[in-house]
């Protein structure tokens, strides 16, 4: 156990037979079960306090990163919070209480307070002998943060830089004055941005008056990626809460069931307007044929250009002027997929049914139903980012069912119009 990584250790214990579990916790030390609890998911962290005792878990607590901490507690009962955090060291008890504090998925409460910072009228010589008294404390020794007397953030110096000093030179003539930083209620994905943007290992966190409190790491960053991902794939799905392979099917089903039932009844729609249409079906009935296809081509377009616009809002930062150069490429994208389909279509509705006019409004209505069906998978998102609500509920299936109804409305709009044709 010892030469191994946390996350092979995080393996271990899954490939172990639940009832031996036990005993595998009561053989690792204290500082190999905060390993193991750091890596494990939240479901498995609960899991594993029992087992522990009071304690122990506390013990566990002390060594723990305060993010990971701050994120396990908030999912217990606040007697619980209290029992652990009273046992803990007093120190740590209240650094992790106040990030508990921050409103979820912001800087606040991601952010660690395990960093070096150091006084601005340091010599080097003093941030050095800082530095490695406060080694094994601090998470990464890549940068150092400079604050002033009212430990307000003023600056900040690399390890490499302050290897490369002179001994004497002072910290504030060094330093780099133009400091990237994030306040504590900035969104966990906007600092992620940020360390991206600028290829940074670690992000300052500062309160409104400038104070510095915290740090964000890469390895933060990561986890909120893949947290921010995952997010976005259940949205995008509208499966709801997170489901993955070990999630039992009934939970699995419950989960998922709230927006598929809500899309059931927004479905019945689309067999309202097929209804309203009857007479044109039965003077008609190769237009059934054609249906399914219009239907299943507008929402392919509208999802793929949902999940193109959803990516992008995630690695950038959109202005007026790009949205409008979006919206205009999707058009001319629509207009070209749906010109390449429509003629298609057309030819294949002449030769089976030797109708022009069936071609003609078989392929009039696809070219139309797919520039809708781009713009909407285009517009509807960035309408909702535009009103601070996440693009991602704009969904596949909602996309999909709102195009449906758009294009059999077109679909039989028009066959109607030519039906003394057909």
């Amino acid at each position: 156990m010892n030469e191994l990584q946390p996350y092979d250790m995080m393996q271990q214990y899954h490939h172990i037979p639940a009832k031996h579990r036990n005993k595998f916790l009561l053989y690792l030390s204290i500082e190999q079960l905060k390993d193991l609890m750091q890596e494990l998911d939240k479901e498995d962290q609960l899991d594993v306090l029992p087992k522990l005792g009071i304690e122990k878990s506390t013990q566990v607590f002390d060594l723990m990163e305060n993010d990971e901490l701050a994120s396990l507690l908030s999912d217990l009962e606040p007697e619980k919070i209290e029992e652990l955090v009273s046992e803990m060291k007093e120190e740590e008890s209240q650094v992790v209480q106040h990030l508990m504090k921050y409103p979820p998925e912001t800087a606040g409460r991601v952010m660690n307070n395990r960093f070096v910072w150091i006084p601005k009228h340091y010599t080097v010589r003093e941030a050095v002998d800082k530095l490695k008294d406060f080694a094994e404390l601090a998470e990464y020794l890549n940068y150092l943060y400079v604050i002033d007397e009212q430990k307000k953030l003023v600056g900040v110096i690399s390890y490499k830089d302050l290897i490369l000093a002179d001994l004497q030179d002072k910290v504030e003539e060094i330093m780099y004055t133009r400091v990237v930083k994030a306040d504590v209620h900035t969104d966990q994905e906007e600092v992620a941005k940020l360390i991206s943007r600028y290829d940074f290992v670690s992000l300052p966190i500062i309160k409104e008056d400038e104070t510095l409190v915290g740090v964000i790491t890469v390895d933060d960053v990561i986890d909120i990626v893949m947290q921010e991902a995952n997010e976005d794939i259940e949205k995008l799905s509208a499966s709801g809460k997170a489901i993955d392979f070990n999630t039992p099917s009934i939970v699995a089903a419950y989960r998922r069931l709230p927006w598929l039932i809500l899309l059931l009844f927004v479905g019945l729609i689309s067999g309202g307007i097929i209804s309203g249409f009857e007479e044109t079906l039965e003077a008609v009935v190769a237009l059934a044929f054609f249906m399914p296809m219009i239907a299943g081509m507008t929402g392919n377009t509208g999802t793929q250009s949902l999940a193109v616009v959803v990516r992008g809002l995630v690695s950038e930062d959109l202005t007026f002027k790009q949205v409008i150069k979006l919206i205009i490429r999707e058009l001319w994208v629509g207009i070209i997929i749906g010109i390449t389909c429509g003629i298609l279509i057309s030819i294949i509705a002449y030769v089976w049914r030797g109708s022009f006019t069936l071609g003609l409004v078989v392929g009039s209505s696809l070219l139309i139903t797919l520039i809708i069906g781009t713009l909407a998978g285009t517009i509807i998102p960035l309408i909702l980012y535009k009103f601070k609500v996440d693009p991602a509920v704009a969904s596949g299936p909602l996309i999909t069912t709102i195009n449906d109804i758009l294009s059999l409305l077109i679909y039989f709009g028009i066959a109607t119009a030519f039906i003394t044709r057909l």
